[in-house]
């Protein structure tokens, strides 16, 4: 059977387990993990566990990844390439890393170019896009260092701390992966 995980320097990604319900519980309740994303509504592990049973099986359309440490199989966050038709060739792009030990040491880097990797060597996409907060520093150049390019700017459409915030719209050719 061929290997359906992709390979990083740092990181390994692979098909989200239904082990995995706690530690998407636990990072889905941490509001520095949460800072930057549309956190939606308080659910109880157990609802997180049926909705990772339940959901889907990987496909061409929707992606999901555990974002695991290389080696060391620490499950660390998860990334998905979402929205993608054969058609138009371009997918969306989320990203998380939950456990804080890893932030700020090349793994968001290293599982945002394995990411893309796949998605432009096995799903064959033409473009792969995103959209992040404008204060999100740390993202942003995360994503200017792979290669991604301010596409647009769409205005006051995340609220945090009282304040409406901006996003950047951004994209990738994959020709242009770094």
């Amino acid at each position: 059977m061929p290997r359906m995980n992709a390979l990083g320097e740092l990181v390994e990604l692979r098909a989200m387990r239904p082990g995995d319900a706690d530690a998407l519980w636990r990072w889905n309740h941490d509001p520095d993990v949460m800072r930057w994303m549309s956190a939606g509504y308080p659910q109880t592990p157990e609802t997180v566990a049926t909705w990772l049973a339940a959901r889907p099986r990987n496909d061409y359309g929707d992606v999901l990844f555990g974002v695991c440490e290389r080696g060391g199989g620490t499950l660390i966050g998860l990334i998905r390439l979402h929205g993608a038709e054969p058609e138009t060739g371009i997918a969306e792009l989320d990203i998380y890393l939950g456990e804080k030990d890893f932030w700020g040491r090349g793994y968001a880097t290293d599982t945002v170019r394995t990411a893309c990797r796949y998605g432009f060597d096995r799903m064959r996409l033409h473009k792969i896009t995103l959209t992040v907060v404008v204060d999100n520093e740390a993202a942003h150049h995360v994503y200017r260092k792979v290669g991604f390019v301010d596409e647009g700017r769409l205005r006051q459409v995340f609220r945090r701390d009282g304040r409406w915030l901006d996003q950047y719209t951004m994209g990738l050719l994959a020709g242009e992966l770094r």
